[in-house]
């Protein structure tokens, strides 16, 4: 050591010299009184005494000095365990002596500033918490392993089990998408979002989970049941209204078409009004067509027919199918290639999808004088488009033109008879085969809508290649 224990230390060895030099020095003295050689035994024996005595101080001065030191240091060591065991309040005390004083006066100080710094983390940590128990939407976070970190209020009260830290996240919350979400934000650090139903009895939740940067994943519930409840009663509704309309609409239709073929001649404006009518019927009939069609593709219980189709048959028999929709106009429907991959795919539902673009692209695109259609590998999907040379859509419509009833030209919309559902029913059929549609427009350039389809693997190409075989 160095410092002012090695003072101590050194002024302990000079005192202990001091003693045995004072002894010597006694023993020599009475040695030279009593120089007889007779007398020699005398001063062995005094000699011994001193250095006896000398040792006996040092060995006692050495003892108290190690049991103080131990004791100082035995302060230490419980000031750490105390600190170890999360008591911050710990302190060791030690007075301004030596150098080991000024090891505990620094322990004590990094002792004072955890402790403010823990102090305010736990203030932080009920401001966090009283923050998270006032939200509407359910939390829950869960560690590295899958297992309970903390839950709010809201999700403790909707599932009593997410309250208990340290079990695993399965045992509080069984329900699939929950936990898919969550198993996608661990393993493989990305948001993800989805729909539980089953987290609590007649309950439906969009789910959002999100990777933290400390390892671990987060969730967020959001109730949706009154959405979803008034959406279902939209849907039914619109069906039911729609199932409603067509036969009525199927008779005046039929009706007007047989006085206009009949062979009595019927005055002029009688005709007119009839032809008007018929107009105005074949109208809302494909409206209620649209209707029953949008409610299908967007209720829960839409399936597709998917089957291994190559992507050039699509384009082909869209082209083929839909041809006459130009026969009367000066505009043509064109290929500039499409790749023979083949996706997994419902025809009649795709067929549906290029007819409503493709129509789309006739009403507002004709001025362009003709039509692109093709598809082109992307990774792990096949892509198609759909290309106009119209006047284009201006930025501001470009978020909101697959919402249904929407209408860029509202005017022109009405003229040509579309019912602002076309494009609804294409996103939502290619939603369901696990795509994304999309569109790209500049004003004066025309319009490009894209829609994406997965790729047929392998084992579901095998029986469709083994039939055609």
């Amino acid at each position: 050591m160095t410092g002012r224990v090695f003072t101590k230390l050194f002024f302990s060895f000079l005192l202990v010299i001091s003693i045995s030099t004072a002894a010597l020095d006694f023993t020599v003295r009475r040695f030279m009184d009593h120089s007889l050689p007779g007398q020699i035994h005398i001063v062995r024996r005094d000699l011994l005494l001193a250095s006896l005595f000398a040792m006996a101080i040092a060995i006692v001065l050495s003892a108290w000095l190690a049991q103080r030191g131990a004791a100082r240091l035995n302060r230490i060591v419980t000031f750490a365990g105390r600190i170890a065991a999360g008591d911050l309040s710990a302190r060791v005390e030690e007075g301004n002596l030596d150098e080991i004083s000024d090891v505990a006066h620094a322990l004590d100080a990094t002792a004072a500033r955890l402790q403010a710094s823990f102090t305010t983390l736990e203030a932080r940590q009920r401001e966090l918490a009283a923050l998270l128990d006032s939200m509407q939407e359910a939390v829950i976070a869960v560690d590295v392993a899958g297992r309970i970190a903390w839950s709010n209020a809201v999700m403790q009260r909707i599932a009593p089990g997410a309250g208990r830290q340290g079990q695993a996240l399965v045992h509080a919350l069984r329900d699939p998408e929950v936990l898919a979400c969550v198993d996608a934000a661990l393993t493989r650090s990305e948001l993800s979002s989805g729909k539980a139903t089953s987290v609590a009895p007649g309950r439906t939740f969009d789910v959002n989970a999100a990777p933290m940067p400390g390892g671990g994943a987060v969730a967020v519930l959001h109730d949706v049941t009154d959405i979803s409840r008034a959406e279902q009663m939209r849907r039914d509704f619109i069906a039911n209204v729609s199932h409603e309309l067509r036969t009525p609409l199927t008779s005046i239709s039929g009706y007007v078409e047989t006085l206009l073929e009949s062979p009595y001649d019927l005055p002029g404006p009688a005709r007119e009004f009839l032809e008007i009518i018929l107009k105005n019927a074949t109208r809302m009939t494909r409206l209620t067509e649209d209707l029953l069609a949008l409610a299908r593709v967007e209720s829960g219980d839409y399936k597709i027919q998917a089957r291994p189709i190559p992507a050039s048959m699509l384009v082909r028999d869209a082209m083929d199918a839909l041809a006459g929709l130009t026969i009367d106009l000066d505009l043509k429907i064109e290929s500039i290639g499409a790749t023979d991959s083949s996706v997994l795919a419902d025809e009649d539902a795709l067929t549906q999808v290029f007819g409503n673009l493709i129509e789309n692209a006739v009403k507002y695109g004709r001025e362009g004088k003709r039509i692109l259609v093709g598809a082109r590998d992307v990774e792990g999907f096949v892509e198609f488009y759909v290309q106009d040379f119209g006047p284009g859509i201006p930025s501001e419509h470009l978020g909101r033109i697959f919402e249904r009833f929407y209408r860029i030209d509202k005017a022109r919309s009405r003229e040509s008879g579309g019912t602002g559902l076309g494009l609804a029913i294409a996103k939502h059929i290619v939603l369901a085969h696990g795509g994304t549609i999309r569109v790209e427009s500049e004003l004066g350039s025309g319009a490009t809508f894209f829609f994406t389809l997965p790729l047929a693997s392998a084992e579901q190409l095998q029986p469709h290649i083994e039939e055609l075989a």
